[in-house]
């Protein structure tokens, strides 16, 4: 893999490549984001996982919300959100964010969750009301939802599927052979099980799934992840950088960081495979402008 190794600063910590530079946000934008996300007791993936691409996405008023908590019973060393005994969950958040989506005026959301394996359908349900209530109140809204894995329980993937969101997308993470080490409460077989049963039950959603770069894989590793997800029945990818979210010894350092045209190249590879949409970027997540995927899977 073309890649650049990561330099040190003063400090002892990865200095990013010039390609990682951004516009500077709209704060006072930001700050209404979160005085709105706060008031209904809101929680946002992209202040939990320390998003890149907060500033732009809030700027255009567009959020990925996290239900069930902000405390994750995994605790997977690529990810920023705190792992830990989970909160109650509250039963009042689907109309929350129903209400906030309806505020926001969205015509597209996004709905992602801490994992939960400590409840018995791990948040399966939870998804569903969420939708139900996000669909009662603005039915022209579009839902997509990243879920954890639900152990694969055939009940939980079934309840969520019975909500029909117009995307399902599970993340893959990372290559088979680096997955132990970086998500080891996951199982890579069992991931790509859950996206391929997703399709089966839901034939008209698309299915989902994105991965990192720059934890030490290898070209052909990433080639044959690519082809193990399409086998899965995924019609939408995302490929970006992984950037560790703290020094601490729980998180993974970067290996590499990897070039625009690198991440380019990969997004032709999997457009020739045959994926509907791939978006690929230093920058890019698994949520990153989620709207534009389905609108071109649909072919608008």
């Amino acid at each position: 893999m073309n890649a650049l190794a990561p330099e040190k600063s003063e400090h002892g910590l990865a200095e990013l490549p010039a390609w990682f530079k951004q516009p500077l946000p709209d704060m006072d934008k930001i700050h209404s984001m979160k005085v709105m996300f706060r008031s209904f007791g809101l929680h946002t993936v992209c202040e939990s996982a320390h998003c890149p691409n907060m500033g732009t996405c809030w700027g255009a008023g567009v959020a990925t919300f996290m239900i069930l908590g902000g405390i994750c019973t995994r605790a997977c060393r690529f990810c920023a959100v705190p792992a830990g005994r989970p909160d109650l969950v509250d039963p009042y958040e689907p109309e929350q964010v129903a209400q906030t989506v309806d505020i926001m005026k969205l015509r597209y959301v996004v709905i992602t969750s801490v994992a939960r394996d400590d409840l018995k359908d791990e948040g399966a349900g939870h998804f569903a009301a969420t939708i139900r209530a996000i669909r009662a109140l603005t039915p022209q809204v579009k839902i997509e939802v990243l879920t954890p894995d639900f152990s694969a329980k055939e009940e939980a993937l079934q309840i969520l599927s019975q909500a029909a969101p117009e995307v399902i997308s599970h993340n893959i993470e990372t290559v088979r052979r680096l997955s132990p080490h970086i998500r080891p409460q996951a199982m890579h077989e069992r991931s790509l099980k859950v996206l391929r049963r997703f399709g089966e039950l839901n034939p008209t959603s698309f299915i989902k799934s994105s991965f990192m770069v720059g934890l030490g894989e290898t070209e052909e590793e990433i080639i044959e992840l690519m082809e193990e997800l399409l086998n899965a029945g995924c019609h939408l990818l995302t490929i970006g950088q992984y950037l560790a979210p703290t020094q601490m010894k729980r998180h993974i350092p970067v290996r590499k960081f990897v070039n625009p045209e690198e991440f380019e190249r990969f997004a032709h590879i999997g457009k020739e495979m045959g994926f509907k949409y791939v978006e690929s970027g230093p920058l890019v997540r698994s949520s990153y402008i989620a709207e534009k995927g389905y609108r071109e899977a649909l072919g608008k």
